[in-house]
C-alpha cells in the first residue's frame, strides 16, 4: 500500500479519497488554490499545500504544480478524483515519468476511451451495440450531410475529445447541419484544444443507463449494475437512481456483460463507468466510457455494499480483486440527489456566497456526501455543489419517501439552492412511476416557463 497520496481535486470528492485513505492507514496530502485556504479538504489532510491562484488552470490543472506537490511532500501517489485531470492521459503519463503512481486506468485506455471516435470503434470491435453514426472523425459539412442522409434525422453532432455536455448539437434538418457542425467545433476547441466532432444518429427519447465497473491489474472485471442517470438538465445529471427501475432482468445482464466486454477491449483497471442509451423498445447502445470514478458513484456503493474509492486505492497499490461477478449482487434502492448553490427560478443561476446556517439530513439510510460547513463560502470560481444526498432503502418507494423528508430537512441559508427544485422533482407522478427519459426535464421546465410568460 502507499505512503502517501496526494488528491489532485477539492470539494466533496477530495473528502470522501482522504476518508477512504484514513480507513486503510495511508496519510494524505490535500492540494488548493489560494481562493480554497479555507477549505475541508485542506484541513482534514495530514499535509496541505497550495498550488496556485483561483483559476483552474493556474491551480487544479497545473501539472507542473501538482508533481512538485508530489516531490515536497514525498507522496508516491496521486488521485485525481473527478472533473479536472481526472481523465487526462498526459497527466497520468507525466506521473509515472516522475515514480508517482496514478490512480486510475493506464494513459493508453484512457486515450482509447477519451477519443469517442476511437471509443466507438473498439466497442463494435468488442461486440457491444453502438448507435449508428460515422466510422470515425466527420472533417467536412458534405461528409456530414452523406451519413446523415444514410442514417436518418435527427442526428447528433459530438466533439471527440468532449464531456459535460459540450460540444454537443442535436440537428434535425439538412439545413441545420453545417453551421451546427460549426458551432460544435467552435466550442470543442475553446474547452478541450481539439475541434474534432463525429456524427450519430440521435435515439428519441432514451434514458441514460450505466454500468459501473471495477478491474484489477490481473484481468479481473466485475461490473457492480446499473444506474439509471437520465433525469438531466442541458446534458447535466440531476438527479441518478439505482438500479434502473424499467430496466428488465434479461437486459441487466446483457449490458452487465456489454460493459465487462467494454473494460477488457480497452484493457481496463481500476474504476469506470460504461454509459447506455435505452431506446424505447429495449435495445441499449454504447454512448461513452468514462475513465474515473463518477459524482455518482455512492448509489451503487450503496446498493452493492462495495467502497469503490476504497477499490480504487487497493487496485492502483496491486491489490486482486477478492470478489467475481457472482458474488455482486443489488440489494435495495438508493437515490442520489445533488443540492447545489444555484437559483432554479432565474435560469438555475450560480448563487456563490457565505453559507450562514446549515443543517444536514440525518437518520438511517441517509448519507451525505459534503465539504461544506456553517460559515464556508460557496466559490464563484468552481462548481456550486453543496452536497450529495443520498436515500437507501429496501423498496423504490420506500427510497423516495426517505428523500422526500430528507430534503425538507435539509436547511441552508445564506445561498440559493435547487432544494425545493429537487423535493418538487420527487412529487412529480412521472418520476414516481418511472416513466421519464432525458429529455423529460427539459420538456417540463419548457412547459413551466412556457406557462408562466
Amino acid at each position: 500500500m502507499f505512503n502517501k497520496v496526494l488528491i489532485a481535486n477539492r470539494g466533496e470528492i477530495a473528502v470522501r479519497i482522504i476518508r477512504a485513505c484514513r480507513e486503510l492507514g495511508v496519510r494524505t496530502v490535500a492540494v488548493f488554490s489560494e481562493a480554497d485556504r479555507g477549505a475541508l479538504h485542506a484541513q482534514i489532510a495530514d499535509e496541505a499545500v497550495c498550488i496556485g491562484p483561483a483559476a483552474t488552470k493556474d491551480s487544479y490543472l497545473n501539472v507542473k504544480s501538482i508533481l512538485a506537490a508530489c516531490e515536497l511532500t514525498g507522496a508516491n501517489a496521486v488521485h485525481p478524483g473527478f472533473g479536472f485531470l481526472s481523465e487526462n492521459a498526459a497527466f497520468a503519463r507525466n506521473c509515472e515519468k516522475c515514480g508517482v503512481t496514478f490512480i486510475g486506468p493506464s494513459a493508453e485506455s484512457m486515450e482509447m476511451m477519451g477519443d469517442k471516435a476511437t471509443a466507438k470503434q473498439t466497442m463494435r470491435e468488442a461486440g457491444v451495440p453502438v448507435v449508428p453514426g460515422s466510422d470515425g472523425v466527420v472533417k467536412t459539412p458534405e461528409e456530414a450531410k452523406k451519413i446523415a442522409g444514410e442514417i436518418g434525422y435527427p442526428v447528433m453532432i459530438k466533439a471527440s475529445a468532449g464531456g459535460g455536455g459540450r460540444g454537443i448539437r442535436l440537428v434535425n434538418t439538412e439545413a441545420d447541419l453545417e453551421s451546427a457542425m460549426v458551432s460544435a467545433q467552435q466550442e470543442a476547441l475553446s474547452f478541450f484544444a481539439n475541434d474534432e466532432v463525429y456524427l450519430e444518429k440521435f435515439i428519441v427519447n432514451p434514458r441514460h443507463v450505466e454500468i459501473q465497473i471495477l478491474a484489477d491489474a490481473y484481468g479481473n472485471v466485475v461490473h457492480l449494475g446499473e444506474r439509471d442517470c437520465s433525469m438531466q438538465r442541458r446534458n447535466q445529471k440531476v438527479l441518478e437512481e439505482s438500479p434502473c427501475p424499467v430496466l428488465p432482468e434479461e437486459t441487466r445482464l446483457k449490458m452487465g456483460e456489454a460493459a465487462v466486454r467494454a473494460a477488457q477491449a480497452c484493457r481496463y483497471k481500476n474504476a469506470g463507468t460504461i454509459e447506455f442509451l435505452l431506446a424505447e423498445d429495449g435495445q441499449f447502445y454504447f454512448m461513452e466510457m468514462n475513465t474515473r470514478i463518477q459524482v455518482e458513484h455512492p448509489v451503487t456503493e450503496m446498493v452493492t455494499g462495495v467502497d469503490l474509492v476504497r477499490w480504487q486505492l487497493l487496485v492502483a497499490a496491486g491489490e486482486r480483486l477478492p470478489f467475481t461477478q457472482k458474488d455482486i449482487k443489488l440489494t435495495g434502492h438508493a437515490i442520489e440527489c445533488r443540492i447545489n448553490a444555484e437559483n432554479p427560478l432565474y435560469n438555475f443561476r450560480p448563487s456563490p456566497g457565505k453559507i450562514t446556517a446549515l443543517h444536514m439530513p440525518g437518520g438511517p439510510g441517509i448519507r451525505i456526501d459534503s465539504a461544506v460547513y456553517q460559515g464556508f463560502t460557496i466559490s464563484p470560481y468552481y462548481d456550486s455543489m453543496i452536497a450529495k444526498l443520498i436515500a437507501y432503502a429496501p423498496t423504490r418507494d420506500e427510497a423516495i419517501r426517505k428523500m422526500k423528508w430528507a430534503l425538507a430537512e435539509f436547511l441552508v441559508e445564506g445561498v440559493d439552492t435547487n432544494i425545493d427544485f429537487q423535493l418538487d422533482l420527487l412529487r412529480d407522478k412521472n418520476f414516481e412511476t418511472a416513466r421519464y427519459d432525458i429529455g423529460y426535464l427539459g420538456r417540463k421546465l419548457a412547459a413551466q416557463k412556457k406557462s408562466e410568460s
